[in-house]
């Protein structure tokens, strides 16, 4: 199990931490390549008021097999 934060930023940070302890990863935008980080399965996700809920749909997984 994972711990990421997306969009949380400056004192929602300290805060998120004391909730969840310190990140594994840190996404600065609710995108699709963050879900190649993420194990939906098992994995907890974060998202501070810098991130909407929605997938951007302006970005892919780089790292995605073909």
């Amino acid at each position: 199990m994972h711990v990421h934060f997306i969009g949380v930023r400056a004192a929602q940070y300290s805060a998120a931490c004391k909730v969840w302890g310190d990140p594994d990863f840190v996404h600065k935008w609710h995108d699709h390549r963050a879900y190649g980080d993420i194990d939906t399965d098992t994995d907890i996700v974060v998202i501070g008021t810098n991130a909407t809920l929605h997938v951007s749909k302006w970005t892919w997984q780089d790292h995605a097999e073909n």
